[in-house]
């Protein structure tokens, strides 16, 4: 198969889809790989790092769009990538349909296949091309929410693990899953008091077995949420619903009992957020306030970290890309079920179900594609 690696030209996405090992593994394996110039760079590889692993550089993104039978990617394709896409070609990153229509309408247009990262689930109920990334968005939400925790930012002032005789700062992780256990292992390690809510009875016992005592499990509910978030100095989202919008847990009207210079740093922003007044940032831009409250957004978080970042996404991400390199997309998913779970829009259709409910399309059988 032809396999195409453009660069991120999402805003300050320094991430690539593939690192000179995974090319290296894919050759060996008899595909192409054509890598766009200058794609490796934001992670620290060279263009010479790639042909050494025996992938073909191309000057540009068209070239590599009308190339490759199967796109990597990392972030969903953006509206001057939209018509490059075509029908039938495979399309494999992160798409997060149900956090964008429009997004959504075009790759439905196009008639590409989509396989999804974030909706790739094995019978476990783990996400397993979610999970590096995961895991690296809640270590770096309790990292950006103690810096933004400076009163130069406009945060309270707090350190996050206060010192000898001072309090620590209160971190509040909404959420229990791969993000949520990654941020409450970094905050209850910089000393922070760190409470931990889910829904779940069964992970929060498992969340009170591993982790330190720093940390307080604690049930989510309504009245658990707005009690948590009034001591909050730090409230981390950390909610994930696989393919469909977060929850809106923590409202508007909610801010008022937070203390003034509070931050908040919503993971799930991918997904739509859980918090009713997020809206995406860039690592440019990546703060703003509402009723006194720092908001942090960045919808691609990863990208800041970018070498670590692809690493562990190659990691994740190149076994299932050489089942479909190797077998095709339809009977690479005809055998593996959890590939066949990231299908989102295959040649028109959508046939993941929260995609289908996000904006109330017509959902097909992925049975009926394959």
């Amino acid at each position: 198969m032809i396999i195409g690696v453009p660069k991120e030209i999402k805003t300050n996405e320094n991430r690539i889809a593939l690192a000179p090992a995974g090319c290296e593994v894919l050759v060996d394996a008899g595909h192409t790989v054509h890598v766009e110039k200058g794609a490796g760079a934001g992670s620290g590889f060279a263009d010479e790092d790639y042909v050494c692993a025996g992938g073909t550089i191309l000057d540009t993104a068209d070239e590599v769009w009308a190339k490759a039978e199967m796109i990597m990617k990392v972030k969903e394709p953006i509206a001057v990538e939209w018509p490059r896409m075509r029908a039938g070609q495979v399309i494999y990153t992160y798409f997060h349909f149900a956090a964008s229509e429009e997004l959504t309408r075009a790759v439905i247009n196009s008639k590409a296949v989509a396989v999804a990262y974030e909706t790739v689930q094995l019978p476990t109920g783990e996400l397993p091309l979610l999970t590096p990334m995961s895991e690296v968005a809640g270590r770096m939400a309790v990292q950006e929410g103690a810096k933004y925790l400076e009163k130069v930012y406009g945060g309270r002032g707090v350190l996050l693990g206060g010192v000898p005789g001072v309090a620590p700062a209160d971190v509040i992780i909404v959420g229990g899953g791969v993000v949520g256990i990654n941020a409450a292992k970094m905050a209850a390690g910089m000393g922070a008091n760190v409470t931990i809510l889910d829904l779940s009875l069964e992970r929060l016992r498992y969340l009170d077995d591993v982790l330190p005592s720093n940390v307080t499990t604690l049930y989510s509910n309504r009245y658990n949420i707005l009690g948590a978030i009034q001591r909050a100095d730090l409230v981390v989202g950390a909610v994930l619903i696989a393919g469909a919008k977060a929850p809106r847990l923590i409202r508007r009207d909610d801010l008022k009992l937070m203390k003034p210079g509070a931050v908040i740093v919503d993971v799930a922003v991918d997904q739509g957020g859980c918090v009713e007044t997020i809206k995406p940032t860039t690592h440019e831009n990546p703060i703003y306030f509402v009723d006194g409250v720092l908001h942090y957004a960045v919808a691609n978080m990863p990208g800041g970290v970018p070498r670590t970042s692809t690493l562990a996404l190659t990691n994740a991400t190149l076994p299932y890309g050489l089942r479909l390199a190797k077998l095709g997309w339809k009977a690479a998913c005809q055998q593996d079920g959890a590939l066949r779970l990231g299908l989102n829009v295959v040649e028109g259709k959508v046939v993941y179900p929260g995609v289908a409910e996000a904006f109330g399309l017509p959902l097909v059988d992925v049975a009926t594609v394959l």
